[in-house]
């Protein structure tokens, strides 16, 4: 299964109590499944990866393996801020049938340069899977480097990274840096367009819960040097892009699914749904994008 196109780091539905709804799961999955997105990051940051439990976590990685069927990669956030739990994740998960990890950095910790890079290469080491980094400075409070990335990129089973990082000179450090056929991929919806004239391969979006099928043919034609056109398709995203991060995400991309009448509204705790001031702002960009009318 290639890592590449339009991947969406699709949200966890829960009902009002918190608990995950699984009917919703299966819609949402279905969803995606009929407007092009090529796989779906399960439990990731967008997925509310921090208070999912472990049971929860298989559960929705069973579903989603059942459901798309190799019609969509199924990518599991398996990364923790402690490399012994993140070792024991990803060997339960190499049980399961899915292509392949997001491994976030760990996160309040702050390891260094070589602390990063033993950290995943332990993780490599105990996998059965394919990796994919995923490097989120804004989240997790390191930035992995791009020398530490190509050093990685030589360690069996690490086959990407998603580059959380605006910066397209990171972008195009990356890409110079890393071993052939190593995979860059946009973590950052904004610039991502870009980040494939860079030599990204897609990305992993937010965005993409939303409109599915408009960052599907983006992405499509950004990759096929189509810049006129990826250009123009980007152009209604761009209010989603941006306001779907006025509060923490995933809180205004769950808000606005739950509009548009895909999932309910549900959400664990310590995150709270979208405060009413920015109601009027992300139905605005929704309704310009065309997820709403």
């Amino acid at each position: 299964m290639s890592f590449s196109g339009s991947l969406v780091a699709i949200v966890t539905p829960m009902r009002p109590d918190g608990a995950v709804d699984l009917e919703a799961w299966i819609r949402l999955l279905d969803f995606h499944l009929a407007n092009g997105t090529s796989g779906v990051v399960v439990g990731g940051t967008s997925g509310e990866s921090a208070t999912l439990r472990e049971l929860e976590l298989r559960e929705l990685t069973v579903r989603a393996c059942e459901r798309l069927r190799g019609r969509a990669a199924v990518i599991v956030g398996a990364g923790t801020s402690s490399t012994a739990a993140t070792v024991e994740r990803v060997r339960w998960l190499s049980e399961l049938a899915v292509d392949g990890f997001l491994l976030v950095t760990p996160a309040y910790n702050r390891p260094t340069q070589e602390g990063l890079y033993q950290h995943f290469a332990a993780a490599a080491a105990a996998s059965a899977k394919p990796i994919l980094l995923y490097n989120v400075p804004s989240r997790t409070a390191v930035d992995m480097k791009p020398a530490t990335v190509a050093r990685l990129s030589r360690v069996a089973r690490i086959v990407g990274v998603k580059e959380a990082v605006s910066d397209l000179s990171r972008v195009r450090e990356l890409v110079e840096a890393v071993t052939t056929g190593f995979v860059v991929l946009s973590g950052d919806d904004a610039t991502a367009r870009e980040a494939i004239a860079c030599g990204a391969r897609g990305v992993i979006s937010v965005t993409a819960n939303v409109v599915p099928r408009a960052m599907s043919e983006m992405v499509a034609a950004a990759l096929a040097g189509d810049g006129v056109r990826a250009r123009a398709l980007d152009a209604p995203l761009a209010g989603l892009h941006r306001d779907l991060f006025v509060e923490t995400n995933p809180v205004p991309v769950k808000w606005a699914l739950a509009q548009m009448g895909v999932i309910g509204n549900g959400l664990r705790l310590p995150l709270t749904p979208l405060s009413e001031a920015h109601h009027a702002t992300v139905r605005a960009a929704a309704r310009a994008a065309g997820a709403l009318t």
